[in-house]
């Protein structure tokens, strides 16, 4: 791991996911443009977009995936096999510890995009986790981010940041500066002197979701 810093984007999705029209092609081309060191494609319950990503360019993507479970979803990094949606978050977050991953919480106080956590239920996963998303682009009130950021500091957990990307301009809203890094352990430290960059990025983003969903629903009737 050098110490040269970089911009990482570590919540992205490609045309894997049901919501986004992104190529994993376009993507890689749009990060190397933007000076994007280390990209995150995160897609809904599948890895096969990732893995294609990082096949294309193994210096840049991380295989993630977004995995939803009974109750809020989590982020896992440097992935080596998928997770399927539905599972209970205790069973995820030990699925993903033994794959040796890097574990973020995504949006965990955003109550319109996916997240219904049962109280008491973050809090025993903390030992399982590596970070907690602080801030993601997407979300329309800050006090979401703002409730992330308290549950991050209260548990020493790391502040993850991610622009939630669903299409090319978005890619790069919401990054953490850090020294590079290419493994999960490498990220753990990396973390530790890591600064944010980013802004949120309004409702219009999220009407970009809905003509995906409608496209993509298209395409597969």
């Amino acid at each position: 791991m050098t110490t040269n810093p970089i911009l990482a984007e570590f919540h992205s999705h490609s045309n894997y996911s049901f919501d986004s029209l992104s190529r994993v092609e376009d993507m890689i081309a749009t990060c190397r443009k933007k000076g994007i060191g280390k990209l995150a494609i995160t897609d809904h319950g599948k890895i096969g977009g990732s893995i294609k990503a990082h096949q294309l360019a193994p210096d840049l993507v991380i295989v993630s995936e977004e995995i939803l479970t009974s109750e809020g979803e989590i982020l896992g990094y440097f992935m080596s096999e998928e997770i399927p949606d539905g599972l209970p978050p205790l069973e995820v977050v030990k699925r993903l510890q033994d794959q040796g991953a890097f574990i973020n919480i995504a949006h965990p106080f955003d109550p319109w995009r996916g997240s219904s956590w049962n109280p008491g239920t973050l809090e025993s996963l903390v030992p399982y986790l590596d970070g907690v998303e602080a801030f993601n682009a997407r979300c329309r009130k800050p006090i979401f981010n703002e409730q992330a950021g308290t549950f991050a500091n209260e548990h020493g957990l790391a502040w993850m940041v991610g622009s939630d990307a669903h299409t090319l301009p978005e890619l790069g809203r919401a990054v953490l500066k850090l020294p590079d890094f290419n493994t999960a352990d490498e990220l753990r430290q990396a973390v530790k002197n890591s600064s944010f960059e980013g802004e949120l990025s309004g409702s219009i983003v999220h009407l970009h979701s809905t003509i995906a969903k409608v496209v993509n629903k298209m395409r597969h009737s």
